[in-house]
């Protein structure tokens, strides 16, 4: 049984000697760090129970390798995003997106911006999230992941060189990338509701 304050070192090492309660302590406290992760990297219509379940797997199949060099969050970080763009990968991606494609929520948030200065309305807050998950869906693994990271989590450059593995150079390459293809989904919808 662990201390009443936990000690993510002492629980890896009672893991890694067979302590199933550690364990289960150890996926406790790193649960809502990787289902923000799951949430934060793939479709909404993938089981997030199932997607955690596959990175604790991988995470304590890989114990061995963690070396203690980085700080155990950042190590299941990379996990979870590299389990995501794997995942995200497999699956065929639909890369244009369609006016018909649109919920009408979504189309009153395309034509509150065509029609001002780009300020939305408080009450269109969720349509406005569903619209960028939608057109979020229209971009590669890497470009959602990175835009999520930079412009959706708040994210540093730095912190997504770490997350990711890229070099800085990389990273904004890829982000100056997704921001343009993000804007030429959202131009050729707003084209298309014109025609």
């Amino acid at each position: 049984m662990l201390e009443s304050v936990f000690d993510m070192e002492t629980c890896l090492a009672l893991v890694r000697s067979g302590d199933e309660q550690a364990a289960r302590e150890c996926m406790e406290q790193l649960y809502p760090l990787v289902l923000k992760l799951v949430r934060a990297h793939l479709p909404r219509r993938t089981a997030e129970e199932d997607m955690c379940q596959m990175i604790f797997i991988k995470m304590f199949s890989s114990l061995s390798s963690f070396s203690g060099k980085v700080p155990v969050e950042h190590w299941v970080s990379r996990i979870a995003v590299n389990t995501c763009l794997n995942t995200l990968k497999s699956e065929s991606i639909r890369p244009e997106i369609r006016w018909s494609d649109l919920s009408p929520e979504e189309i009153s948030v395309i034509e509150s911006l065509r029609a001002s200065d780009g300020e939305l309305d408080p009450s269109e807050s969720v349509a406005s999230r569903e619209l960028l998950d939608t057109l979020l869906a229209g971009l590669s693994p890497q470009d959602r992941l990175i835009i999520n990271l930079l412009h959706i989590e708040g994210r540093t450059l730095a912190e997504a060189c770490d997350i990711t593995g890229w070099n800085l150079a990389l990273v904004k390459v890829r982000a100056f990338r997704a921001r343009q293809r993000l804007k030429k989904a959202l131009h050729l919808l707003t084209n298309e509701a014109v025609t």
